[in-house]
């Protein structure tokens, strides 16, 4: 069913019934004449309901974003990633039983066309560094400006990163000091940095730098594979 739905461009929508089983349907997207606008699909995972239904209300105010599931913990967002295939994860960090993070790890590990924006109340690094190193494609803190959470569901979707500014600076302190020299810190709160390859260090500082198209500005191709 997936695999139909797919070809006309739409999303499988799951959700939990009132009866205690699972709700499927189908949801087509609205195509332009050239077809550059799909609706991108969403998962909200959040252990606050009234969050949730305010990410949704300003999700769906947009005519190219749609939820097609929610959960209230890691485990159960991990599992409706693998039913609903959605293009973005909008996760929380601070969860009980499983967290964002975990969750991060486990739904990329599964499908790595998933893209995890993982969001938090907490400016901490240990969760920003965290939630990259599983995976998020984006680190967002929960007081984003709705247009701002909107634009970076899109540039996640489209296949780049975004990052809090505020976490940004951080993480250009900790690539400049695992860059300097052979010294290793003592505490490290992002060891992979030390192990890329002098391209992945281009496309980080492009990132770090603020660039939401750091493809076309290292001269590699927009279009995605499909």
């Amino acid at each position: 069913m997936r695999e139909r739905v797919a070809l006309h461009h739409g999303v499988l929508l799951a959700g939990p019934a009132l009866d205690g089983g699972w709700t499927v349907a189908a949801h087509v997207a609205d195509v332009t004449v050239d077809g550059a606008r799909m609706t991108i699909s969403v998962l909200l995972v959040d252990d606050q309901p009234l969050l949730r239904s305010g990410f949704r209300m300003i999700l769906e105010a947009e005519g190219d974003l749609v939820v097609v599931a929610e959960a209230g913990d890691g485990d159960e967002a991990a599992t409706l990633a693998q039913v609903s295939s959605p293009d973005v994860v909008l996760m929380d960090i601070r969860m009980p039983n499983v967290d964002g993070i975990e969750a991060t790890r486990r739904i990329v590990a599964a499908d790595s066309k998933v893209r995890v924006l993982a969001l938090t109340t907490f400016d901490l690094d240990e969760y920003a560094f965290g939630a990259l190193q599983a995976g998020a494609s984006g680190f967002l803190l929960k007081d984003v400006r709705p247009g701002e959470l909107v634009a970076a569901v899109r540039t996640v979707a489209a296949g780049d990163a975004v990052v809090s500014p505020r976490v940004t600076r951080r993480l250009l302190d900790e690539y400049a000091r695992v860059g300097s020299g052979p010294r290793q810190p003592r505490f490290d709160p992002c060891p992979g940095l030390s192990t890329l390859t002098d391209r992945e260090r281009e496309v980080f500082d492009e990132v770090a730098h603020g660039s939401r198209t750091p493809r076309s500005r290292l001269g590699c191709s927009s279009r995605r594979p499909r």
